[in-house]
C-alpha cells in the first residue's frame, strides 16, 4: 500500500510561500495567477517524481496517453487551488462564481444541529468547504487531519483567518477521537478525506481507474462509531473563477457488525470509491495526489 505521501518533503521554501501570500493579498487576482505559469514550470522540471505521477495517473483517468502539457495543465491546476486557498481562508468568497449541488439537505440538517460526516479527497479544493462554513452561521464544521503534514503553508494561511485554524481536529493526538465524539454529540459537521492511507491505517483494496489501490478504512470503522449519516464533499475547480461543491449522501449509516466484518468494511469503502472514480473522471485535472498512488513502482521491483 502507499504510504509515500507521508514522507514526500514540502515543497516551496517559506519565502517563496510569503512572497505568494504578498502577491495574492496585495495584486489583482489576474496578476498573481500570472505568476503561476513560472511556477508550474519550475515544478514540470524539478519534480519527476509529481510530474510521472501526473502523468500515470492522467493516462488512467483519460484513457489515453498523456502528454506534457496535460501534466503542466495538471500542476497548473493545483497551482491555482493554492493559491485560491489565499483567497477562501481570508473571506473574499465574493472573487468566486461558486456552484452548489445538493446542499440544502445538508445544510437543513446542520441548521436543525444534527451532525454528519463528511468524506473527500485531494481532488479539486476541501478549502472552499471550510470557507463556506466559516461565511455561513448554519454550519458548525470541524475538519481531520494531519497537522504536521504541509505546516509552511497551513501555518501561514491559518495565520491570516484564525477562525479556519479553529475548525481544525488534528489526527495523531490520543485525545482526537475523543473531540470528534464531543463535537459530533454537540451536531457539528465533521469533515475528512478518504484516499490516503497513513502509517496506522487500516487500508483496504478496491479497483480505482483501473487497477487495485488501497483506501483507509479509518473514515468508515469512525462513521460506524458515530452512528452518523455519511456524505460525499468535492469542491472541484472548473477553471477561471468557478468552481462546483458537490455534495451527495453516501450513506445513512454505517454498520460494520461486532467485531467488525471485513467484507461489510469492503463493501462501504467500495462505495465511496465507486463515487470518487466518477467525481475524478469528471474533473482529472482536479485530482492532487502526486505520488505513486498505485504502489507500481515497489510492485515493479
Amino acid at each position: 500500500m502507499s504510504r509515500q505521501w507521508l514522507t514526500e518533503r514540502e515543497r516551496g521554501a517559506p519565502w517563496l510561500v510569503r512572497l505568494m501570500l504578498w502577491i495574492a493579498l496585495n495584486m489583482p487576482r489576474g496578476v498573481a495567477r500570472l505568476v503561476l505559469l513560472p511556477i508550474t514550470a519550475y515544478f514540470y522540471v524539478a519534480a519527476p517524481r509529481a510530474r510521472l505521477a501526473s502523468k500515470r495517473f492522467l493516462a488512467r483517468a483519460l484513457r489515453r496517453r498523456a502528454t506534457s502539457w496535460d501534466s503542466l495543465r495538471h500542476l497548473h491546476t493545483f497551482a491555482a487551488t493554492i493559491l485560491d486557498r489565499v483567497y477562501f481562508l481570508t473571506g473574499k468568497l465574493e472573487r468566486f462564481d461558486i456552484h452548489l449541488h445538493g446542499f440544502e439537505a445538508l445544510r437543513q440538517r446542520a441548521k436543525d444541529g444534527e451532525g454528519a460526516l463528511l468524506i473527500g479527497a485531494h481532488l479539486g479544493s476541501f478549502e472552499a468547504l471550510r470557507a463556506l462554513a466559516v461565511e455561513d452561521d448554519a454550519i458548525r464544521l470541524k475538519v481531520l487531519m494531519y497537522a504536521d503534514h504541509n505546516q509552511v503553508i497551513s501555518r501561514l494561511l491559518h495565520q491570516l483567518n484564525p477562525a479556519v485554524a479553529e475548525t481544525i481536529i488534528p489526527l495523531g493526538p490520543f485525545d482526537s477521537l475523543l473531540k470528534v465524539r464531543e463535537c459530533a454529540d454537540e451536531g457539528y459537521l465533521i469533515g475528512l478525506l478518504g484516499d490516503r492511507v497513513a502509517e496506522s491505517d487500516k487500508s483496504v483494496c478496491c479497483p480505482f481507474l483501473g487497477k487495485e489501490a488501497s483506501f483507509p478504512a479509518g473514515p468508515m470503522i469512525l462513521a460506524h462509531s458515530l452512528r452518523l449519516p455519511l456524505f460525499l464533499v468535492f469542491g472541484l475547480y472548473q477553471g477561471g473563477n468557478r468552481y462546483d461543491l458537490h455534495f451527495e449522501p453516501l450513506v445513512e449509516r454505517v454498520d460494520l457488525g461486532r467485531p467488525h466484518d471485513p467484507a461489510k468494511l469492503q463493501h462501504y469503502v467500495r462505495l465511496y470509491v465507486e463515487r470518487l472514480e466518477y467525481y475524478t473522471r469528471l474533473s482529472p485535472y482536479n485530482w492532487f495526489n502526486f505520488y505513486d498512488f498505485w504502489n507500481e513502482d515497489t510492485k515493479s521491483h
